[in-house]
């Protein structure tokens, strides 16, 4: 199938070429596990990407990323806020609880997939203060969310601040960070520790990289234990450097938000063609459509690739089309055209 009519996941795009040859360049003599030269430069990298001091981890995958992060926030006999819609709840497999060794998801809903500071804290208040209830000791969000929403950093501010007065520990998945970067046009850390995030889930596997994320603690007392954590779990890798080299390559020159920016753009050719289909606003780079299911059909018997992403109601379905960092307008063109002529 050409690339240029998939539009089932970004994790299906390929590996940027700088990446790919940053991974050539590391395939030397180096210190095993996490002590060679490229894992020793992502503190530093990370840090002025940040404008502050920050501590890295890479793992592999999103959802170590996400689950190392919340064992960090979490004992087991504490919880975890988060949309009922939210990848640790929908699509880990109950690696949150294995991780946590226990620690419950506290389900709560929201438009887009985002959570708001009062469904917060009605969820807080109704936890009864004694040992028979499951005690909340963080929320996780993520940006862009399930549904391509993007929190503001005035959002995740007023999240934050909340945390700090409910003595909450405030994670953020950032499978997708670089798009809700790129749309907000701001920078990473007014969205993040200015905003009062203690950990981000920064994810590159989405955006071009190959198989590596980064776990950036901007708490390093908290990163000391985790690192203890990623080991125990299996996932401190021998050859650690070609991660760390992956995410080096991205940073560099910027290429993680220009490859976000490329992505968006090209959800944006879609969005303008679909109109009234779209069930959410598209401001990073997946799009959420109605159609029924000859349309689907008629779309499919054309080529293009994409998600059934469950029903709207008797007449309507739900498909999901997700945009890369290599999808260009010449290539999303077709699409949209079809689309617009259902």
């Amino acid at each position: 199938m050409r690339f240029s009519m998939r539009f089932f996941s970004d994790n299906a795009a390929p590996v940027h070429p700088a990446v790919m040859q940053a991974m050539a360049d590391a395939n030397q003599i180096d210190t095993a596990y996490d002590g060679d030269q490229y894992s020793a430069r992502l503190d530093g990298a990370f840090s002025e990407l940040f404008g502050r001091d920050v501590a890295v981890l890479w793992v592999a995958t999103g959802t170590s990323a996400n689950c190392l992060a919340l064992a960090s926030l979490v004992q087991p006999h504490q919880g975890v806020i988060c949309h009922r819609e939210a990848h640790i709840e929908v699509d880990e497999c109950g690696a949150p609880g294995f991780y946590t060794a226990g620690a419950k998801l506290m389900l709560i809903e929201g438009d887009g997939a985002k959570v708001s500071p009062t469904t917060v804290t009605v969820t807080l208040d109704a936890i009864r203060n004694d040992v028979h209830q499951v005690q909340a000791a963080a929320l996780s969000i993520t940006n862009a969310t399930e549904y391509g929403m993007v929190y503001t950093p005035a959002e995740v501010a007023a999240l934050g601040a909340l945390c700090r007065e409910r003595k909450l520990g405030l994670h953020m998945d950032g499978a997708r960070f670089a798009n809700a970067v790129a749309y907000l046009g701001c920078t990473p850390a007014d969205v993040t520790v200015n905003a009062g995030v203690d950990i981000l889930s920064f994810g590159f596997v989405k955006n071009g990289g190959m198989g590596a994320e980064a776990l950036v603690y901007f708490d390093s007392a908290l990163a000391d234990a985790a690192r203890y954590r990623r080991k125990r779990a299996g996932h401190l890798q021998s050859k650690g450097r070609f991660l760390a080299a992956q995410l080096l390559a991205m940073l560099k020159g910027d290429l993680w938000l220009h490859n976000a920016r490329s992505a968006n753009a090209a959800a944006q050719i879609i969005a303008q063609a679909a109109g009234e289909r779209l069930l959410y606003p598209v401001q990073a780079n997946e799009l959420f459509l109605r159609l029924t299911s000859a349309e689907a059909d008629a779309l499919r018997a054309q080529g293009f690739d994409f998600y059934d992403w469950g029903v709207v109601d008797e007449n309507w379905g739900a498909a999901r089309l997700v945009t890369s960092w290599q999808h260009t307008e010449t290539d999303v063109a077709p699409l949209a055209r079809a689309i617009a002529a259902l």
